[in-house]
């Protein structure tokens, strides 16, 4: 699959689903800082929330999608800070189309839309040190490690150093 295959897209209500599978999968709580499940009524509200601009809520959350699959996964932009033209990216692929660099394109297509629409200059994403996987997806796109957070985040019973990854958009 490549660019011309893939694209992003709003949240949709028929997006409640897949929203619900993911948010409430424990095991992505550790990356998202997730304690307890969302409601479905929580969930329907977020999505209703995305049709604020991002100017307003400060967060943009969009579908991966391509013209035969509807949601191939989620990429989001969130501590949107206009003034400093900076935002947060973080990024799920659903399981059974990962290792098809499909979150590369995903990236790509946020980082273009980023600089294009929004005038961000800065993407950053907090990334734990174990997770090579995402490490390697941001680093492939041109993500830079420009920070250790030592002892950062707190699950499995024990304390996780968290890198700091940034990418210049201009």
């Amino acid at each position: 699959m490549n660019s011309k295959n893939l694209f992003l897209r709003a949240l949709e209500p028929d997006d409640i689903g897949i929203l619900m599978q993911i948010e409430n999968d424990e095991n992505y709580w550790k990356y998202s800082n997730t304690t307890e499940p969302f409601s479905k009524e929580t969930l329907y509200n977020f999505i209703s929330e995305q049709k604020h601009d991002i100017f307003e809520v400060k967060q943009k959350r969009f579908i991966v999608s391509s013209p035969k699959i509807s949601t191939l996964g989620f990429v989001d932009l969130f501590d949107f800070e206009p003034l400093h033209r900076r935002a947060g990216v973080g990024i799920v692929i659903i399981d059974k189309f990962r290792d098809k660099g499909l979150g590369k394109i995903a990236l790509d297509l946020l980082m273009t839309h980023s600089k294009k629409n929004l005038n961000i200059n800065c993407l950053y994403a907090n990334i734990a040190f174990e997770n090579i996987a995402s490490i390697g997806l941001f680093e492939s796109s041109g993500f830079v490690k420009v920070g250790l957070k030592k002892s950062w985040n707190f699950y499995e019973n024990s304390f996780h150093d968290e890198y700091l990854y940034q990418k210049l958009l201009s």
